[in-house]
Protein backbone atom coordinates (compact mmCIF):
# COMPACT_ATOMS: atom_id res chain seq x y z
CA UNK A 1 0.00 0.00 0.00
CA UNK A 2 1.11 3.55 -0.60
CA UNK A 3 -0.23 7.04 -0.04
CA UNK A 4 -1.10 8.41 -3.47
CA UNK A 5 -0.89 12.01 -4.61
CA UNK A 6 -4.36 13.49 -5.02
CA UNK A 7 -4.87 15.88 -7.94
CA UNK A 8 -6.44 18.79 -6.04
CA UNK A 9 -6.92 20.84 -9.21
CA UNK A 10 -8.94 17.96 -10.68
CA UNK A 11 -10.96 17.55 -7.47
CA UNK A 12 -11.80 21.27 -7.42
CA UNK A 13 -12.66 21.36 -11.12
CA UNK A 14 -15.00 18.36 -10.87
CA UNK A 15 -16.63 19.75 -7.74
CA UNK A 16 -17.29 23.06 -9.49
CA UNK A 17 -18.94 21.21 -12.41
CA UNK A 18 -21.07 19.14 -10.04
CA UNK A 19 -22.23 22.23 -8.15
CA UNK A 20 -23.23 23.91 -11.41
CA UNK A 21 -25.48 20.94 -12.26
CA UNK A 22 -28.86 20.96 -10.45
CA UNK A 23 -29.80 17.56 -9.00
CA UNK A 24 -32.53 17.53 -6.33
CA UNK A 25 -33.67 14.01 -5.53
CA UNK A 26 -35.87 12.81 -8.38
CA UNK A 27 -34.19 15.12 -10.91
CA UNK A 28 -30.69 13.66 -11.24
CA UNK A 29 -30.30 12.74 -14.93
CA UNK A 30 -27.94 15.64 -15.76
CA UNK A 31 -25.57 15.04 -12.84
CA UNK A 32 -25.57 11.28 -13.50
CA UNK A 33 -24.51 11.99 -17.08
CA UNK A 34 -21.73 14.26 -15.79
CA UNK A 35 -20.37 11.61 -13.40
CA UNK A 36 -20.54 8.97 -16.13
CA UNK A 37 -18.49 11.27 -18.36
CA UNK A 38 -15.80 11.57 -15.68
CA UNK A 39 -15.74 7.82 -15.07
CA UNK A 40 -15.37 7.09 -18.78
CA UNK A 41 -12.48 9.57 -18.93
CA UNK A 42 -10.78 7.41 -16.28
CA UNK A 43 -11.45 4.28 -18.42
CA UNK A 44 -13.66 2.77 -15.74
CA UNK A 45 -16.41 0.35 -16.77
CA UNK A 46 -19.84 1.41 -15.54
CA UNK A 47 -23.50 0.58 -15.67
CA UNK A 48 -26.73 2.31 -14.72
CA UNK A 49 -29.37 0.70 -12.56
CA UNK A 50 -33.01 0.74 -13.62
CA UNK A 51 -33.59 3.84 -11.48
CA UNK A 52 -30.48 5.62 -12.75
CA UNK A 53 -27.85 5.10 -10.05
CA UNK A 54 -24.27 4.46 -11.20
CA UNK A 55 -22.14 1.36 -10.65
CA UNK A 56 -18.49 1.56 -11.70
CA UNK A 57 -15.66 -0.85 -10.96
CA UNK A 58 -11.91 -0.86 -10.43
CA UNK A 59 -10.66 -4.41 -10.86
CA UNK A 60 -8.63 -6.05 -8.12
CA UNK A 61 -6.69 -9.28 -7.76
CA UNK A 62 -9.78 -11.00 -6.35
CA UNK A 63 -13.22 -10.43 -7.81
CA UNK A 64 -15.38 -11.79 -5.00
CA UNK A 65 -16.15 -11.11 -2.20
CA UNK A 66 -15.34 -7.47 -2.80
CA UNK A 67 -15.98 -3.96 -1.49
CA UNK A 68 -17.92 -0.84 -2.40
CA UNK A 69 -17.46 2.88 -1.81
CA UNK A 70 -20.64 4.91 -2.09
CA UNK A 71 -21.55 8.58 -2.42
CA UNK A 72 -24.77 10.27 -3.50
CA UNK A 73 -25.32 12.76 -6.31
CA UNK A 74 -28.78 13.92 -5.27
CA UNK A 75 -29.28 17.05 -3.21
CA UNK A 76 -31.93 18.89 -1.28
CA UNK A 77 -34.51 20.86 -3.24
CA UNK A 78 -38.22 21.62 -3.39
CA UNK A 79 -41.37 20.86 -5.37
CA UNK A 80 -44.41 22.90 -6.40
CA UNK A 81 -47.28 22.06 -4.04
CA UNK A 82 -49.84 24.53 -5.35
CA UNK A 83 -50.53 27.50 -7.62
CA UNK A 84 -51.61 30.45 -5.51
CA UNK A 85 -54.20 33.11 -6.31
CA UNK A 86 -51.54 35.83 -5.90
CA UNK A 87 -49.37 34.36 -8.69
CA UNK A 88 -46.88 32.80 -6.25
CA UNK A 89 -46.06 29.11 -5.75
CA UNK A 90 -46.70 27.04 -2.66
CA UNK A 91 -43.79 24.64 -2.18
CA UNK A 92 -42.73 21.62 -0.12
CA UNK A 93 -39.16 20.49 0.58
CA UNK A 94 -37.35 17.60 -1.07
CA UNK A 95 -35.20 16.09 1.64
CA UNK A 96 -34.95 17.28 5.21
CA UNK A 97 -33.99 20.94 5.55
CA UNK A 98 -35.33 24.03 7.24
CA UNK A 99 -37.27 26.72 5.42
CA UNK A 100 -35.02 29.14 7.33
CA UNK A 101 -32.29 28.33 4.83
CA UNK A 102 -34.65 28.58 1.87
CA UNK A 103 -35.73 32.15 2.56
CA UNK A 104 -34.06 34.49 0.11
CA UNK A 105 -32.67 31.72 -2.09
CA UNK A 106 -32.72 32.07 -5.84
CA UNK A 107 -34.05 29.02 -7.66
CA UNK A 108 -35.14 27.49 -10.95
CA UNK A 109 -38.54 25.87 -11.47
CA UNK A 110 -38.39 23.09 -14.05
CA UNK A 111 -41.83 22.78 -15.66
CA UNK A 112 -43.06 19.43 -16.96
CA UNK A 113 -43.59 21.25 -20.26
CA UNK A 114 -39.84 21.80 -20.58
CA UNK A 115 -39.79 25.41 -19.48
CA UNK A 116 -37.32 26.83 -16.94
CA UNK A 117 -38.40 29.73 -14.77
CA UNK A 118 -36.22 31.75 -12.41
CA UNK A 119 -37.54 32.80 -9.04
CA UNK A 120 -36.87 33.57 -5.38
CA UNK A 121 -38.05 31.79 -2.23
CA UNK A 122 -39.57 34.44 0.05
CA UNK A 123 -41.41 34.47 3.37
CA UNK A 124 -45.11 35.27 3.08
CA UNK A 125 -44.38 38.58 4.82
CA UNK A 126 -41.31 39.76 2.97
CA UNK A 127 -41.48 43.55 3.24
CA UNK A 128 -40.66 45.36 6.46
CA UNK A 129 -42.25 48.50 5.01
CA UNK A 130 -45.57 46.67 4.89
CA UNK A 131 -45.50 44.28 7.84
CA UNK A 132 -43.06 46.01 10.21
CA UNK A 133 -42.28 43.63 13.10
CA UNK A 134 -44.53 41.00 11.55
CA UNK A 135 -41.58 40.04 9.37
CA UNK A 136 -39.64 39.00 12.49
CA UNK A 137 -42.45 37.14 14.22
CA UNK A 138 -43.44 34.84 11.33
CA UNK A 139 -43.04 31.11 12.07
CA UNK A 140 -40.19 29.26 10.35
CA UNK A 141 -42.11 26.60 8.39
CA UNK A 142 -42.53 25.62 4.76
CA UNK A 143 -46.16 26.79 4.98
CA UNK A 144 -44.81 30.33 5.48
CA UNK A 145 -42.67 30.61 2.33
CA UNK A 146 -43.54 30.90 -1.36
CA UNK A 147 -41.75 31.27 -4.68
CA UNK A 148 -41.96 34.57 -6.51
CA UNK A 149 -41.33 33.94 -10.22
CA UNK A 150 -39.55 36.44 -12.44
CA UNK A 151 -42.48 36.35 -14.84
CA UNK A 152 -45.55 38.54 -15.51
CA UNK A 153 -47.86 36.51 -13.29
CA UNK A 154 -50.46 37.97 -10.94
CA UNK A 155 -52.83 35.07 -10.36
CA UNK A 156 -53.32 31.32 -10.68
CA UNK A 157 -54.47 31.61 -14.30
CA UNK A 158 -51.20 33.33 -15.27
CA UNK A 159 -49.22 30.48 -13.70
CA UNK A 160 -51.23 27.90 -15.65
CA UNK A 161 -50.58 29.84 -18.84
CA UNK A 162 -46.77 29.55 -18.52
CA UNK A 163 -47.41 26.63 -17.72
CA UNK A 164 -46.44 25.68 -14.18
CA UNK A 165 -47.77 22.41 -12.75
CA UNK A 166 -48.16 20.95 -9.29
CA UNK A 167 -45.23 18.55 -8.92
CA UNK A 168 -42.74 20.61 -10.92
CA UNK A 169 -39.19 20.39 -9.59
CA UNK A 170 -37.38 23.31 -7.95
CA UNK A 171 -33.57 23.47 -7.82
CA UNK A 172 -32.02 25.87 -5.33
CA UNK A 173 -29.07 27.96 -6.55
CA UNK A 174 -25.79 26.98 -4.90
CA UNK A 175 -24.15 30.43 -4.56
CA UNK A 176 -20.78 28.68 -4.89
CA UNK A 177 -17.58 30.52 -3.96
CA UNK A 178 -14.07 29.03 -4.07
CA UNK A 179 -11.69 31.08 -1.91
CA UNK A 180 -7.94 31.31 -2.46
CA UNK A 181 -7.30 30.11 1.11
CA UNK A 182 -9.01 26.77 0.42
CA UNK A 183 -12.50 27.39 1.80
CA UNK A 184 -15.46 26.50 -0.39
CA UNK A 185 -18.86 27.99 0.38
CA UNK A 186 -21.87 26.53 -1.37
CA UNK A 187 -25.18 24.82 -0.99
CA UNK A 188 -25.21 21.11 -1.87
CA UNK A 189 -21.64 20.30 -0.86
CA UNK A 190 -23.50 17.38 0.72
CA UNK A 191 -22.66 15.18 -1.06
CA UNK A 192 -21.13 16.60 -4.22
CA UNK A 193 -17.91 17.17 -2.31
CA UNK A 194 -17.95 13.45 -1.50
CA UNK A 195 -18.48 12.60 -5.18
CA UNK A 196 -15.47 14.75 -6.11
CA UNK A 197 -13.37 13.03 -3.42
CA UNK A 198 -14.23 9.57 -4.75
CA UNK A 199 -13.49 10.53 -8.36
CA UNK A 200 -10.16 12.09 -7.32
CA UNK A 201 -9.21 8.94 -5.37
CA UNK A 202 -10.15 6.76 -8.35
CA UNK A 203 -8.06 8.97 -10.64
CA UNK A 204 -5.02 8.55 -8.37
CA UNK A 205 -5.44 4.77 -8.30
CA UNK A 206 -5.91 4.47 -12.06
CA UNK A 207 -3.02 6.76 -13.01
CA UNK A 208 -0.52 5.06 -10.67
CA UNK A 209 -1.68 1.54 -11.47
CA UNK A 210 -1.97 0.79 -7.76
CA UNK A 211 -2.65 -2.87 -7.01
CA UNK A 212 -6.00 -3.52 -5.37
CA UNK A 213 -6.51 -6.79 -3.45
CA UNK A 214 -10.22 -7.03 -4.35
CA UNK A 215 -12.59 -5.42 -6.83
CA UNK A 216 -13.72 -1.99 -5.68
CA UNK A 217 -17.15 -0.84 -6.80
CA UNK A 218 -17.73 2.91 -6.99
CA UNK A 219 -21.41 3.58 -6.38
CA UNK A 220 -23.23 6.87 -6.92
CA UNK A 221 -26.75 6.81 -5.52
CA UNK A 222 -29.61 9.15 -6.45
CA UNK A 223 -32.01 9.16 -3.48
CA UNK A 224 -29.98 9.40 -0.27
CA UNK A 225 -31.61 12.66 0.79
CA UNK A 226 -35.02 10.96 0.86
CA UNK A 227 -33.83 7.84 2.67
CA UNK A 228 -33.48 5.01 0.12
CA UNK A 229 -29.90 5.66 -0.99
CA UNK A 230 -27.85 2.48 -1.39
CA UNK A 231 -30.73 0.14 -0.55
CA UNK A 232 -30.89 -1.45 -4.00
CA UNK A 233 -27.68 -0.50 -5.78
CA UNK A 234 -25.22 -2.96 -4.22
CA UNK A 235 -23.74 -5.94 -6.03
CA UNK A 236 -24.62 -9.21 -4.33
CA UNK A 237 -21.03 -10.16 -3.46
CA UNK A 238 -20.09 -6.92 -1.66
CA UNK A 239 -18.79 -7.79 1.81
CA UNK A 240 -17.90 -4.30 3.06
CA UNK A 241 -19.08 -0.83 2.12
CA UNK A 242 -17.71 2.60 3.01
CA UNK A 243 -19.93 5.66 2.57
CA UNK A 244 -18.54 9.15 1.98
CA UNK A 245 -20.66 11.99 3.32
CA UNK A 246 -20.47 15.18 5.36
CA UNK A 247 -19.31 15.40 8.96
CA UNK A 248 -21.04 17.94 11.16
CA UNK A 249 -18.99 20.82 12.57
CA UNK A 250 -20.67 22.19 15.70
CA UNK A 251 -20.09 22.60 19.43
CA UNK A 252 -19.98 19.18 21.08
CA UNK A 253 -18.83 17.42 17.91
CA UNK A 254 -15.37 15.98 17.23
CA UNK A 255 -15.35 16.32 13.44
CA UNK A 256 -12.08 17.47 11.86
CA UNK A 257 -12.55 20.63 9.80
CA UNK A 258 -9.25 20.14 7.97
CA UNK A 259 -9.00 16.35 7.93
CA UNK A 260 -11.08 13.21 7.47
CA UNK A 261 -13.54 12.03 10.11
CA UNK A 262 -14.51 8.42 10.74
CA UNK A 263 -18.04 8.30 12.13
CA UNK A 264 -18.35 5.49 14.68
CA UNK A 265 -22.13 5.73 15.12
CA UNK A 266 -25.10 7.66 13.78
CA UNK A 267 -28.82 7.54 14.58
CA UNK A 268 -29.16 4.19 12.79
CA UNK A 269 -26.64 2.54 15.15
CA UNK A 270 -22.92 1.75 15.37
CA UNK A 271 -20.90 1.19 12.25
CA UNK A 272 -18.82 -1.99 11.95
CA UNK A 273 -16.16 -1.98 14.68
CA UNK A 274 -13.43 -3.70 12.66
CA UNK A 275 -13.97 -1.73 9.45
CA UNK A 276 -14.22 1.63 11.23
CA UNK A 277 -11.16 1.07 13.41
CA UNK A 278 -9.31 -0.28 10.39
CA UNK A 279 -9.88 3.06 8.65
CA UNK A 280 -8.52 4.86 11.73
CA UNK A 281 -5.43 2.64 11.64
CA UNK A 282 -4.89 3.39 7.95
CA UNK A 283 -5.16 7.12 8.64
CA UNK A 284 -2.55 6.85 11.41
CA UNK A 285 -0.23 4.65 9.38
CA UNK A 286 -0.22 7.00 6.41
CA UNK A 287 -0.24 10.25 8.43
CA UNK A 288 -3.65 11.37 7.19
CA UNK A 289 -5.16 13.97 9.49
CA UNK A 290 -8.32 12.53 11.01
CA UNK A 291 -10.67 12.30 13.98
CA UNK A 292 -13.52 10.08 15.20
CA UNK A 293 -17.04 11.31 15.89
CA UNK A 294 -20.59 10.25 16.73
CA UNK A 295 -23.63 11.88 15.09
CA UNK A 296 -27.04 11.91 16.79
CA UNK A 297 -29.32 13.25 14.06
CA UNK A 298 -27.79 11.75 10.95
CA UNK A 299 -28.03 8.82 8.56
CA UNK A 300 -26.23 7.91 5.34
CA UNK A 301 -26.26 5.44 2.45
CA UNK A 302 -24.97 2.79 4.87
CA UNK A 303 -28.20 2.81 6.88
CA UNK A 304 -30.39 2.27 3.83
CA UNK A 305 -28.15 -0.58 2.63
CA UNK A 306 -28.48 -2.41 5.96
CA UNK A 307 -32.21 -1.74 6.25
CA UNK A 308 -32.67 -3.33 2.83
CA UNK A 309 -31.29 -6.58 4.26
CA UNK A 310 -27.72 -6.51 2.93
CA UNK A 311 -25.36 -8.61 5.08
CA UNK A 312 -22.36 -6.29 4.88
CA UNK A 313 -19.93 -4.42 7.09
CA UNK A 314 -20.35 -0.66 6.81
CA UNK A 315 -18.33 2.43 7.73
CA UNK A 316 -18.57 6.17 7.10
CA UNK A 317 -15.81 8.61 6.14
CA UNK A 318 -16.69 12.30 6.38
CA UNK A 319 -15.38 15.64 5.22
CA UNK A 320 -15.81 18.46 7.73
CA UNK A 321 -18.86 20.53 6.80
CA UNK A 322 -20.13 23.61 8.60
CA UNK A 323 -23.88 24.44 8.54
CA UNK A 324 -24.92 21.17 6.92
CA UNK A 325 -28.18 21.30 4.94
CA UNK A 326 -27.93 25.09 5.03
CA UNK A 327 -25.29 27.50 3.71
CA UNK A 328 -22.47 24.96 3.79
CA UNK A 329 -18.69 25.40 3.96
CA UNK A 330 -15.81 22.95 3.57
CA UNK A 331 -12.03 23.26 3.25
CA UNK A 332 -9.96 21.65 0.51
CA UNK A 333 -7.63 20.15 3.12
CA UNK A 334 -10.52 18.06 4.42
CA UNK A 335 -11.45 16.90 0.93
CA UNK A 336 -7.84 15.97 0.20
CA UNK A 337 -7.64 13.98 3.44
CA UNK A 338 -10.82 12.08 2.58
CA UNK A 339 -9.57 11.31 -0.93
CA UNK A 340 -6.23 10.16 0.50
CA UNK A 341 -7.92 7.83 2.98
CA UNK A 342 -10.20 6.40 0.30
CA UNK A 343 -7.24 5.74 -2.02
CA UNK A 344 -5.36 3.94 0.77
CA UNK A 345 -8.46 1.97 1.75
CA UNK A 346 -8.87 0.75 -1.83
CA UNK A 347 -5.39 -0.79 -1.60
CA UNK A 348 -5.85 -2.34 1.86
CA UNK A 349 -6.73 -5.99 2.56
CA UNK A 350 -10.44 -6.57 3.24
CA UNK A 351 -11.58 -6.83 6.84
CA UNK A 352 -12.04 -10.61 6.67
CA UNK A 353 -8.37 -10.97 5.76
CA UNK A 354 -7.28 -8.75 8.69
CA UNK A 355 -9.64 -9.88 11.44
CA UNK A 356 -10.42 -13.36 12.60
CA UNK A 357 -14.19 -13.82 12.56
CA UNK A 358 -15.57 -13.62 16.08
CA UNK A 359 -12.38 -12.20 17.60
CA UNK A 360 -12.79 -9.93 20.60
CA UNK A 361 -10.92 -6.60 20.55
CA UNK A 362 -8.49 -5.93 23.34
CA UNK A 363 -9.57 -3.52 26.05
CA UNK A 364 -8.72 0.03 25.07
CA UNK A 365 -8.63 -0.62 21.33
Amino acid sequence: MQRLEIDIAYLSRVLARLLRTPSPTGFTDAVVALVCEELRALDLPLELTRRGAIRANIAGVQSSPDRAIVTHVDTLGAMVKGLKDNGRLEIVPIGTWSSRFAEGARCVVYSASGGRYRGTVLPLKASGHVYNEGVDTMPVTWEHVEVRLDERVANRHDLMRLPIYVGDMIAIDTGTEFSENGFINSRHLDDKAGVACLLAAAKAVMETGARLPVDCHLLFTISEETGTGASHVLHGDVAEMVSIDNGTLAPGQNTSEYGATICMKDESGPFDWHLSNGLCELAREFSIRHSRDVFKYYRSDSASALEAGNDIRTALICFGLDASHGYERVHLDSLEAVANLIAVYMQSPPVMARQQVGSTPLAGE
